[in-house]
């Protein structure tokens, strides 16, 4: 075999690995040619390969379910993600694209704590440094922790719908606005919040929505780095 073709044989079988979803218990060999844009021929013979390295299993019925060797990847990809190297660096890019200060939040005694964060390089931002702790109803972040934690409201359910949220001015200081968006893990839970914040002058509504294709791609990048299927997270 050519290392030409043993790479698209791999390609083929991640593909058919890749055609399962949350909402499969198993798939027929018929829709995994479907999905794939394989031939069944070939889904068939990749098949037998998945299933001698546990990647498949093939029920009673001769339909095909993920095997157990993706969950033990998995738990070893639990073990050795080191959060930081992923977030910092995800940080920097924000603040070098858009100007602001990012932060990273996670949930912490019923609020919020930064855990990661970048500042701008300017005179002129807002102060927060990693460590400091925030209620949850008080700026975006916040919000945004509310809302993918379950929170019921209408505002919560907008946030839910659309993937982020904005405030500008608060308890603190009502010179200040921000814009955040959610975070997930392997598991599809809550993360934590990515945000960029500053001067109330400085984001000011059109601002916010310049920055905001640039925050939801990397809260979209950093929840496929810690393992989470953004499928559904918008662009």
């Amino acid at each position: 075999m050519s290392e030409e073709s043993g790479v698209a044989a791999v390609d083929r079988a991640l593909s058919i690995l890749g055609a399962f979803t949350p909402a499969d218990e198993s798939l027929s060999l018929t829709a995994l040619a479907e999905r794939t844009g394989l031939y069944k021929s070939t889904v068939l013979r990749l098949a037998e390969s998945l299933i001698r390295a546990d990647y498949l299993a093939r029920t009673l019925d001769s339909r095909y379910q993920l095997g157990p060797k993706p969950l033990q990847l998995g738990a070893i990809f639990q073990r050795q993600l080191r959060r930081a190297d992923h977030v910092v660096p995800v940080l920097r890019e924000l603040v070098a694209g858009t100007g602001e200060s990012a932060s990273f939040y996670v949930p912490s005694r019923n609020g919020r704590i930064c855990l990661h964060r970048v500042d701008a390089p300017r005179m002129i931002r807002d102060a927060v440094r990693e460590g400091d702790w925030r209620p949850l109803d008080n700026g975006a972040a916040g919000f945004v922790i509310m809302a993918f934690r379950g929170d019921p409201g209408e505002e919560l359910e907008l946030i839910r719908q659309r993937y982020w949220a904005s405030s500008t001015g608060n308890e603190l200081d009502p010179d200040l606005a921000a814009i955040a968006v959610p975070v997930f893990d392997a598991t599809q839970q809550l993360a934590g919040s990515l945000s960029i914040s500053g001067p109330r002058y400085r984001l000011q509504e059109a601002a916010k929505r310049d920055c905001l294709p640039a925050l939801l791609k990397a809260g979209k990048h950093l929840s496929s780095s810690f393992g989470a299927d953004v499928a559904a997270y918008p662009e």
